[in-house]
Formats: C-alpha cells, sequence, structure tokens
C-alpha cells in the first residue's frame, strides 16, 4: 500500500552550466528580480553537460522514496527512447511504478541553463505526454495523501477531478502550482489552495496569486502574504525564497527557517526536495518547525548537486544533517 502517490511531471533534464549571459538586476520587478540575457544570434561553447532524471512529480516522489515513505508516481510517458530511459531510472530509485502510462506523444524534455557562479537556473521544458493527462480515479483508492506538482494541460479539469478523489476516499491534499497556472487563473489556484492540507509556493508564485486578487500591498512581505493565503482556508501554507530560506503558518502562528550554508551548483530540484522533505516530516507528525528544517536541509543537500535526487538524504542523514547544522 503506497502512503502517497505524486502527481506530476516526469523528464529527462539536460544540464548545460555556464559563465556566459549578462546578469540584469531589476529590483522593483517583485516576481523577477534578477535576469540573464544573452545576445540573440550568438553561439556559447559549453564546457560540460549533464542528464539526469527530472519532473516534479518525479523529483518529489524520489525525495519521499528516501525518506522512507512508501510513494508511488503517476505521470504520463511517451512511446519513445526517452519515455523507456524515464521509466527505468525511476524504477531503481524505489518509486512504485505501476501507475505510469504511455501515449503516443513526446515524454518530457528539459533544458536547463545553470549559471554556475549563483547555481540557479533557466528552464525550456516540454511536457507534450503530462499534458494529455487523464485521471483514473480507481488508482487512487489506497492512498491516504495525493500531491500534485506543476499540473500542466488541461491542468483545471484535472485539479477538480484529485478534489473529487480527494473528498470520496478522505484523503489529504499536497499542492505545489506551476507559474503557468497562476498566470491562467489564479482565482482557481487560490480556491484550490483551500483544499489542501499543504499549500507549497515560493515567494513569486505568492505575490502572483494575492496581487492577481487585487491586493497591492506589502506583498515584499512574506507574513502578509502567508495570511492571505490562509485565507483561503489552507491548513497549512509553505512559502520558499531560496538562500533566505522557508516560511509556514498551520494557524497557530508563523514560523521561519533560514537556508543552510552551502555551495549551490544547481537550484533545479531543490524546491522539490524541500516540498518532500516537508511533506515527510509533516506524515510522520513532526512539528511545523521541524517540517521546516527537514525540507530546507534536504532543498540544500540537493541544491549542492545538478538535478533533483543527487543529495537526497536517508532518514538517518537527514538526523545527521540537522545535528551538524
Amino acid at each position: 500500500m503506497v502512503k502517497v502517490i505524486c502527481i506530476g511531471s516526469s523528464s529527462q533534464d539536460i544540464f548545460f552550466p555556464t559563465k556566459e549571459g549578462t546578469k540584469l538586476e531589476t529590483p522593483d520587478d517583485l516576481t523577477s528580480k534578477k535576469k540573464l540575457a544573452f545576445e540573440l544570434g550568438s553561439k556559447y561553447h559549453i564546457n560540460d553537460r549533464f542528464e539526469t532524471l527530472g519532473g516534479t512529480a518525479v523529483n518529489q516522489a524520489a525525495g519521499l522514496a528516501k525518506l522512507g515513505v512508501a510513494v508511488a508516481c503517476y505521470t504520463v510517458l511517451g512511446n519513445d527512447m526517452t519515455g523507456q530511459w524515464i521509466r527505468e531510472r525511476i524504477e531503481k530509485t524505489g518509486i512504485n511504478s505501476s501507475l505510469i502510462t504511455f501515449r503516443d506523444s513526446l515524454s518530457g524534455l528539459s533544458a536547463i541553463i545553470v549559471d554556475e557562479e549563483s547555481g540557479e537556473r533557466i528552464i525550456f521544458s516540454n511536457q507534450e505526454a503530462n499534458e494529455k493527462m487523464e485521471i483514473h480515479p480507481e488508482k487512487f483508492s489506497d492512498a491516504e495523501w495525493i500531491s500534485v506538482s506543476d499540473p500542466s494541460g488541461n491542468w483545471q479539469e484535472v485539479m477538480d477531478q484529485v478534489l473529487e478523489i480527494v473528498k470520496q476516499n478522505n484523503s489529504k491534499l499536497a499542492f505545489n502550482p506551476r507559474g503557468k497556472n497562476i498566470q491562467e487563473n489564479p482565482q482557481k489556484v487560490f480556491e484550490l489552495a483551500g483544499k489542501c492540507e499543504i499549500f507549497f509556493v515560493n515567494k513569486d508564485e505568492a505575490i502572483e496569486i494575492i496581487s492577481a486578487l487585487d491586493k497591492k500591498e506589502n506583498l515584499d512581505s512574506e507574513e502578509y502574504l502567508l495570511k492571505e493565503l490562509k485565507n483561503s482556508g489552507a491548513k497549512v501554507v509553505v512559502i520558499t525564497d531560496g538562500e533566505r530560506g522557508a516560511w509556514a503558518d498551520d494557524g497557530k502562528g508563523v514560523q521561519h527557517v533560514g537556508a543552510i550554508k552551502i555551495k549551490a551548483v544547481d537550484s533545479t530540484g531543490a524546491g522539490d526536495a524541500f516540498a518532500s522533505g516537508f511533506l515527510a516530516g509533516h506524515i510522520k507528525e513532526k512539528s511545523i518547525k521541524e517540517c521546516l528544517i527537514s525540507g530546507v536541509v534536504n532543498g540544500g543537500k540537493t541544491a549542492e548537486h545538478y538535478g533533483g535526487h543527487e543529495g537526497l538524504l536517508s532518514e538517518s542523514e537527514m538526523e545527521e544533517q540537522i545535528k551538524n547544522n
């Protein structure tokens, strides 16, 4: 029996680390304060590249599996070489792969530009197969938790079906929307937050949701953003902000944990690793502060490597890292 089913994207991620590009500071743009620019028509030499298993649902499921949580991944792959590559690697991670489906489509593929100096990245992603996802309620009957990350395609219909499953099975929902979901229908995302046991967003996403609700003041305040998102009805709201750490509000007050000190190589999987650390802690009935610590440590260790899997911690490794930090 699986404890958690993770719904969302899966991909082959190809990383291109670079010291090229011009960094731009735009502090007045609250949701895009830093940019990396390249000259149109130019060619840039890359000294190395890395290929890893990726996708938000797969990354989160891998983190949960490493922490001893029984987890399955509900994702769609194409009938192509990339899909076979992805499935083979999913099966090596300890994730239950029985819910993976295949379509005559292209499997997920991401090209990721990584700024070597900061470890921050720009992702170009195609999720053609996952955009055709269909939900089959009978496959969710045993799960205590459903965690949805980065839904694409007909995502509003998918989320409505997930809500019905959660209601029928008395399951708990964790939800981490993608920027495109918020841009397309911020009100829908806010309403979905109200159905969640845990609602995860980064700070930029939180600002986009709240500003779309015609609330334009105090948008740089994490406490204000948490309060407004809690008004949706979500039981726990979590906001992450990279090297500044993470905040959470479970209705008993705001908790904050700063990021651990690391040499960041790549931030691509850090958010997914954070979510898996936080969710695993919550499932094991740890305090919100302890969940934040687990998330921050897991995310930090993952950011020391390329991709979302290297650096993921087991439960014993997590305990050791927490002692040392």
